[in-house]
């Protein structure tokens, strides 16, 4: 019988779990951000030529920058009975129209089945997009969360 490598198995999209800490001291107090329907985290990087008469016409190429993103969307929450707004995406919300430190959100991201090497915290600004529909449609909110500065590798909260 041949042998299977086990990296053949493909994982879903949605094996990621967003977090954001609802806390105001240095102690962090992480909530999940419920329903999440879709995550795209992202690392961009800006490139300068840097060819010179010496590379025989070859180009040469040096990264000068990196910067993080994540963008997601949620079904948005609310208590069936006090009608309160999740705490976790209003904080999204109200970072979103904030200005100075109030716009910033410290957020963490990691693969909810455990895995090592995929798990990302840091500070963003909240850009918030309500994303409108017919009467038939539940209301979806996409949230994009702009780094500042670089993220840090965690040990995954969920092993």
């Amino acid at each position: 019988m041949a042998d299977v490598a086990a990296e053949t198995a493909t994982l879903l999209a949605r094996r990621y779990r967003l977090e954001i800490d609802l806390s105001a001291t240095a102690t962090p107090s992480w909530a999940v951000v419920p329903g999440m329907s879709e995550f795209a985290p992202k690392v961009e990087s800006t490139d300068q030529d840097a060819t010179d008469y010496g590379s025989d016409g070859w180009g040469q190429v040096t990264r000068t920058k990196l910067a993080w993103s994540a963008e997601a969307s949620f079904l948005r929450r609310a208590h069936p009975i006090t009608k309160a707004f999740n705490a976790a995406q209003e904080k999204l919300r109200t970072s979103s129209r904030a200005f100075g430190a109030g716009s910033y959100v410290h957020v963490r991201w990691y693969d909810r089945d455990g895995r090592v090497g995929d798990n990302w915290e840091g500070t963003a600004l909240v850009t918030w997009e309500p994303e409108g529909g017919d009467s038939e449609e539940l209301e979806s909110i996409k949230v994009t969360l702009t780094g500042n500065g670089a993220p840090t590798e965690i040990t995954n909260p969920a092993t």
